[in-house]
C-alpha cells in the first residue's frame, strides 16, 4: 500500500470550502444506466423477485435538441493528446482523471449530463479505480484509503487532521467508522459530491474549454460505452452506423384480431429480453474467488465462495443456475467442472454454494484460492414462452374458444358453468371464509375466467386452496396450479396437501437437490419412495458407480419416465412454476383447470405457458396494486412486457373479485393503504388490541398508534457499486431503532428492515454488525432486504429506510405507488419509516402519507429518546416543484402506452383502480384533497353485511374535542401560503409548532 502523496494532502486553498454543498446530492444522476442500476438493485437480495423502475432519472430528461450537433470550433480527436476526455475532448491536466480499469481519460465536467463524465463512465462500465494526471496539483496519484488501501472511488472520502494542515483519505466502512486520535472521523465526507469529484481532486474546466468541447448526449454515451465492451477503440461514428440499423420496437396491443397477431406482438419482446439476459449472464464471470469445500448429503462436492464485491458485481442469479468452476493456478493441474447453484447470498449470509456434477476427475479440495467461475446461460424459460405462443396460434385445442377470445380481448357473451355448488364453502381444515372470500369461491366455481385480487393480508392462499379443493371434487379432473416463483408454489402446495389432496410438486431437474419445505411432495422424491424391481436395482447401481452403461441408461430413463407418468396421472393437483409447466414431463398432459397464483408478478407470455395446456377454466390470483413482473430489458418493458395478463384483462373491463378483509396489520397501519390503494374497501379482521404489545417501552409518539415517520435529514451518497445509494444518517438511526426493539424483548426474527436500494441494504448490514451496542449475532439475524424480497411476506415490526435525500428532490423507486404499497403493508404490530420529508413531500403520494402521519400525531423529528412533532412545511399544489398524483382512467391506455395530461414520475400502467369518479362519493382528505380522485383518510366506514370494522381505526380512539379537521385545515392554510402575514419561514414554523402542540394537547388517544 502506498502511503505517500496519494492519501495525505496539504490542507491549503485546495481543501473544499466549509460551506460546500454537503446537505444533499443532486439526484439527477446519469442516464439510462441508473434506470438499469435501480432495476439491478432489485435482484441482489431476492433473485426471484424484482421490478424495474422505469422512472428513475434518465437520459430522457436531458435536452434532446443537442443530439448530434457539431461546432467547427470543437476539438478534433485526431489532434488531441492521449489524456483528453474520451467523451468530449477536454484535456487540461487539472481537469481530467484516468480510469485505471480501461486506461481511458475523462474530465470532471457535466456538460449536458447530470453527472460528470468520469463518474458517468465509472457507473456505466462498473469500474471504480482512478488516478490523477502527473501535471495536476496533486501529481500522478492513485486515490486510495490511507488505512486499508481500498481504491474504490465510490467509498472514499476525506477527513481533516486535528493538528496538521492536511486531509486524509479514508474509506467509508470500516476505516471512517474507526476512532483515531489523529483524525476527526465524524466529519468524514465523500470525494464525490453532486455527481462530481470534489474540485480539489479534479478541477472544473474553464468556460473556454467547455466551449471547444465536443457535445455528446447521454444516449450517445450509453451506446459508446456498449461499443467499448466489444471494441475498446470504438468511436461515435461507429455507434451512429449501428443506430441506423436498429429495428423499431412496436408496443403490445390491448386487443388482437387473432393469435398470430398476438404472437407477432409478444415474440420480439421475449427475444429482446432473452438477448439482454444472455448478455448479462455471460458478462458476469467471477475471478480470484476463494472456495470452501464440503460434501453434500448425496456425496457430491459443494463449493462455497464469498464475494467481497458482491454488491459491486451486481450478480443476478437464481437457485438452479448452472456455473463452470475452474482452477488454472500453479499448484494443481488445470481443472474445471460444471455445477448448479444450490444456495445464494441472503440477508443472513453472503456465500454462494455450488453443487458440482459428478465427474471422474476429483476436484482440488486441498486448494482454496485461484479459482474462477462463469455462468452458463440457458434460454429455457424464453424458449417455453415462444413455444406457448406458437401453440396458442396453431393448436385449436390448446384452450377453449371462450378463453381464446378473452385472451385476445374480444367481446364475447359471458357464460357460466352449470355446476352443483357445495352446501358450504369453508373447509374444516382451514379457518372459516369471510363473506368476500366465500363470494370469490362461489363465483370462480361457475365461471371459465376469473380474476381474484388479494390485497395484503386478505388470505388469498386460503381462498385459492379452497377453490382448488372444490374444483377437484366437482370435476374429478387434475388441476394445474402455478406461480412465477418457487417459493409461492411451495407455499400453495403445502396448503393443498394439508387438505388431503394428492399433490405432485414438479421441480426443474437442476433444483431437485435444493432443500424445500415440500420435498416430500416432489415428483423425483415420490419416484424414489416407490422404487420397485429393476428400476430400484438400476437406481442403486447408479448411486454406487456414478454412471451407467449405454444400455442401462436407456433402460433406466425409460423406467423413470414410466414411473413419473404413473404418479402424474394419478394425482389430483400438479404444482409447478409457470415456466415449469412447459417441462417435457407434462408434454402430453392436458389440464381443464389452471390456477395461477401471484399472476401479477408474471409476464403475459409466462402465464400463457400453463394456460395452453388445454385450459377451459382459468383463475388468475394476484394484486395489480403490488409489484409486477421482473423485466430486465428496458425497451421490452416499455413496449409492454412489464404488463401482466391480469392487468391487461382489467384494463379491458374484466372486473376482479376483491378480497376485502385483512388479517395482518394493526388497523391504524391498514388505514392509509386501504384508502389510497383500495378505495377504502379493506376491512379489518383484527382489532387494535390484537396488534398491540401492552408492556412495550418503545417511544411511539402515541402509544396506541404503533407507527411513526421519523424525519432524518442526512444526505444520500453513491454506494460502493456506483449504481446504488445509501444514507449514513438513516443507517445510524436504524441501528438505534433495532437496539430499542431488542431491549423491548423483540426477537430478530420479528424485525424486518426494508430499503429500496442494495447499497443501503449492504451498508445497514455492515454497520449494525460493526457498531451495534448488543451482540453481533442479534443484528446478523435481522433480515435486511429489498421491497421486492418482502412481497408476500410479513414481520411483526417493519423499519423502512427511504434513503433518497437530494437537492433535486428526486426519489426514484419510492415514487412507484406499488412499491410503497408493499412496503407499508408488511408489518403486523409496528411500522417505522425513516426518510427526508423535504425530498419526499414533493411527490403527492408521499405528501399525502406525510400528511396522514401528521394528522395522527406520528410525524416526528429529533433524538429517538426525545421525539418532537415535525414542523416541516409540506408541499401543496401551488408549489412549482409539486408533482401531482392523479390516477389515470383506463381509456387513457393504448397498448402499453399511458397518455396522460399529468407528468408522473412513476409507471401508472397498473393503477387501474384509481378512477377519479369512483372516489367522488368517498369524501375528501382535509383541505389538501379538495379535488377529484382522492379517497378519504379519516372517515368511518362500516359494512353491515359482514359486521366487520373498516380499515379506519375504531371510533373509541377519537374524541370530538381533538380538532383533527381544524388542525388539518390550519396546517393546509399555512402550507398554501395565502396568509399574508407569513412572509418569513421562521414565523410559519412557529405557528405550525403551536398548532401541533395544540393538536396533541386536545388528543384523547389513550
Amino acid at each position: 500500500m502506498n502511503t505517500g502523496q496519494n492519501i495525505l494532502f496539504n490542507n491549503t486553498s485546495s481543501k473544499p470550502d466549509d460551506d460546500s454543498d454537503n446537505e444533499s446530492i443532486n439526484s439527477n444522476f446519469i442516464s439510462s444506466t441508473l434506470d438499469e442500476a435501480e432495476s439491478i438493485d432489485k435482484y441482489n437480495t431476492h433473485p426471484e423477485k424484482s421490478q424495474e423502475d422505469n422512472n428513475n432519472i434518465g437520459f430522457d430528461e436531458i435536452i434532446d435538441d443537442i443530439e448530434g450537433s457539431f461546432d467547427e470550433n470543437q476539438y478534433t480527436f485526431q489532434e488531441l493528446p492521449e489524456h483528453a476526455c474520451s467523451y468530449c475532448g477536454i484535456h487540461s491536466p487539472s481537469c481530467v482523471v484516468k480510469c485505471e480499469s480501461c486506461n481511458k481519460w475523462f474530465c470532471n465536467s457535466k456538460q449536458n449530463t447530470s453527472g460528470s463524465h468520469i463518474i458517468t463512465h465509472l457507473v456505466i462500465s462498473h469500474h471504480n479505480t482512478v488516478s490523477l494526471h502527473a501535471d495536476c496539483d496533486l501529481g500522478d496519484t492513485t486515490l486510495e484509503c490511507y488505512n486499508c488501501g481500498s481504491k474504490n472511488i465510490f467509498i472514499l472520502g476525506y477527513v481533516s487532521a486535528k493538528s496538521e494542515s492536511v486531509v486524509v483519505i479514508l474509506c467509508r466502512l470500516p476505516c471512517a467508522q474507526s476512532k483515531d486520535v489523529n483524525w476527526d472521523t465524524e466529519q468524514w465526507q465523500p470525494l464525490i459530491d453532486n455527481r462530481q469529484l470534489l474540485s480539489w481532486i479534479a478541477a472544473l474546466p474553464s468556460e473556454e474549454e467547455q466551449l471547444h468541447a465536443r457535445l455528446i448526449t447521454p444516449s450517445q454515451i450509453t451506446k459508446l460505452e456498449a461499443q467499448w465492451r466489444m471494441n475498446k477503440n470504438a468511436t461515435l461514428e461507429d455507434i451512429e452506423k449501428n443506430t441506423n440499423e436498429e429495428d423499431e420496437i412496436l408496443p403490445i396491443l390491448m386487443r388482437y384480431k387473432d393469435a398470430y397477431e398476438y404472437q407477432r406482438s409478444f415474440g420480439p419482446l421475449v427475444k429482446l429480453e432473452a438477448d439482454y439476459d444472455k448478455h448479462l449472464k455471460e458478462s458476469q464471470g467471477l475471478e480470484h474467488i476463494s472456495v470452501k469445500w464440503s460434501l453434500g448429503l448425496n456425496n457430491r462436492h459443494l463449493a462455497s465462495f464469498t464475494l467481497s464485491t458482491f454488491e459491486t458485481n451486481e450478480l443476478k442469479v437464481a437457485v438452479g443456475d448452472e456455473m463452470v468452476l475452474r482452477y488454472s493456478g500453479t499448484e494443481h493441474d488445470p481443472w474445471e467442472c460444471n455445477g448448479y447453484i444450490v444456495k445464494l447470498p441472503s440477508s443472513y449470509q453472503e456465500e454462494f454454494t455450488l453443487e458440482l456434477c459428478l465427474q471422474r476427475t476429483s476436484p482440488p479440495v486441498n486448494l482454496t484460492n485461484g479459482f474462477t467461475a462463469d455462468f452458463v446461460w440457458k434460454g429455457t424459460s424464453y424458449e417455453r414462452m415462444q413455444t406457448a405462443m406458437k401453440i396458442f396460434a396453431v393448436d385449436k385445442e390448446s384452450v377453449s374458444g371462450y378463453i381464446y377470445h378473452k385472451l385476445l380481448g374480444h367481446d364475447v357473451p359471458e357464460i357460466e358453468f352449470d355446476v352443483k355448488l357445495p352446501p358450504k364453502f369453508s373447509l374444516p381444515q382451514l379457518t372459516d371464509l369471510n363473506i368476500s372470500q366465500a363470494n370469490a369461491v362461489r363465483s370462480v366455481l361457475q365461471k371459465p375466467l376469473s380474476l381474484i385480487q388479494g390485497p395484503p393480508g386478505t388470505g388469498k392462499t386460503v381462498t385459492s386452496a379452497t377453490i382448488v379443493y372444490h374444483l377437484s371434487k366437482i370435476n374429478k379432473e387434475r388441476i394445474l396450479v402455478c406461480a412465477p416463483s418457487n417459493v409461492a408454489v411451495d407455499h400453495l402446495a403445502s396448503k393443498l396437501s394439508f387438505l388431503g389432496l394428492k399433490i405432485i410438486r414438479l421441480t426443474a431437474k437442476s433444483r431437485e437437490d435444493v432443500e424445500s419445505s415440500v420435498s416430500h411432495l416432489s415428483l423425483h422424491s415420490l419416484v424414489k419412495t416407490n422404487l420397485k424391481g429393476e428400476l430400484k436395482k438400476l437406481m442403486k447401481l447408479k448411486e454406487e458407480v456414478g454412471e451407467l452403461s449405454s444400455n442401462d441408461s436407456k433402460k433406466y430413463l425409460k423406467l423413470i419416465r414410466k414411473a413419473e407418468n404413473k404418479l402424474l396421472s394419478g394425482c389430483d393437483v400438479v404444482c409447478c412454476t409457470c415456466v415449469g409447466a412447459g417441462d417435457k414431463r407434462l408434454q402430453n398432459s392436458k389440464f381443464r383447470t389452471v390456477l395461477i397464483d401471484e399472476s401479477t408478478q408474471a409476464s403475459e407470455p409466462e402465464c400463457l405457458i400453463p394456460i395452453v395446456k388445454g385450459a377451459k377454466q382459468v383463475i388468475l390470483v394476484g394484486d395489480h396494486q403490488q409489484l409486477g413482473p421482473v423485466i430486465l430489458d428496458k425497451n421490452a418493458g416499455d413496449a409492454g412486457l412489464k404488463q401482466s395478463l391480469f392487468e391487461r384483462l382489467v384494463l379491458l373491463g374484466h372486473i376482479p373479485i376483491r378480497l376485502e378483509v385483512q388479517y395482518r396489520m394493526n388497523p391504524f397501519l391498514s388505514d392509509f393503504p386501504s384508502n389510497m390503494f383500495y378505495e377504502g374497501s379493506l376491512q379489518n379482521g383484527v382489532t387494535t388490541e390484537d396488534r398491540l404489545i401492552p408492556d412495550s417501552t418503545f417511544p411511539w409518539p402515541i402509544f396506541s398508534i404503533p407507527m411513526m415517520f421519523w424525519a432524518n435529514y442526512g444526505r444520500e451518497e453513491i454506494s460502493a457499486s456506483g449504481t446504488s445509494y445509501l444514507n449514513r444518517v438513516e443507517t445510524i438511526n436504524v441501528e438505534k431503532i433495532v437496539t430499542k426493539l431488542f431491549n423491548d424483548g423483540i426477537k430478530p426474527s420479528q424485525i424486518g428492515i426494508i430499503t429500496p436500494y442494495e447499497g443501503q441494504r449492504a451498508y445497514i448490514t455492515q454497520y449494525m454488525t460493526h457498531n451495534g451496542s448488543l451482540s453481533n449475532e442479534l443484528y446478523m439475524n435481522v433480515e435486511v432486504a429489498s421491497v421486492d424480497a418482502f412481497q408476500g411476506r410479513e414481520k411483526d415490526f417493519i423499519i423502512l429506510s427511504c434513503v433518497r435525500a437530494n437537492e433535486g428532490k428526486v426519489i426514484g423507486f419510492l415514487s412507484d405507488p406499488r412499491r410503497l404499497n408493499v412496503a407499508l403493508t408488511r408489518a403486523k404490530y409496528g411500522l417505522i419509516i425513516l426518510g427526508n420529508p423535504r425530498s419526499l413531500a414533493r411527490n403527492s403520494l408521499w405528501n399525502n402519507l406525510l400528511t396522514h402521519f401528521r394528522e395522527k400525531g406520528c410525524l416526528v423529528e429529533g433524538p429517538l429518546d426525545n421525539l418532537q412533532l415535525c414542523t416541516i412545511q409540506l408541499s401543496n399544489r401551488s408549489d412549482p416543484n409539486y408533482q401531482p398524483y392523479r390516477p389515470n382512467h383506463s381509456d387513457n391506455f393504448v397498448g402499453s402506452t399511458v397518455k396522460s395530461s399529468v407528468s408522473n414520475d412513476f409507471d401508472t400502467s397498473s393503477l387501474v383502480s384509481f378512477m377519479a369518479d369512483s372516489f367522488n362519493s368517498l369524501g375528501t382528505f382535509g383541505a389538501f384533497n379538495q379535488q377529484p380522485g382522492w379517497p378519504p383518510l379519516g372517515g368511518e366506514r362500516f359494512n353491515s353485511r359482514s359486521g366487520l370494522g373498516s380499515a379506519n381505526p375504531p371510533s373509541k380512539y377519537y374524541n370530538s374535542s381533538m380538532g383533527i379537521s381544524s388542525f388539518t385545515e390550519k396546517l393546509n392554510q399555512l402550507n398554501s401560503g395565502q396568509d399574508a402575514k407569513y412572509s418569513q419561514s421562521k414565523q410559519i414554523e412557529d405557528d405550525i409548532a403551536s398548532l401541533s402542540s395544540n393538536f396533541v394537547s386536545k388528543a384523547n388517544l389513550h
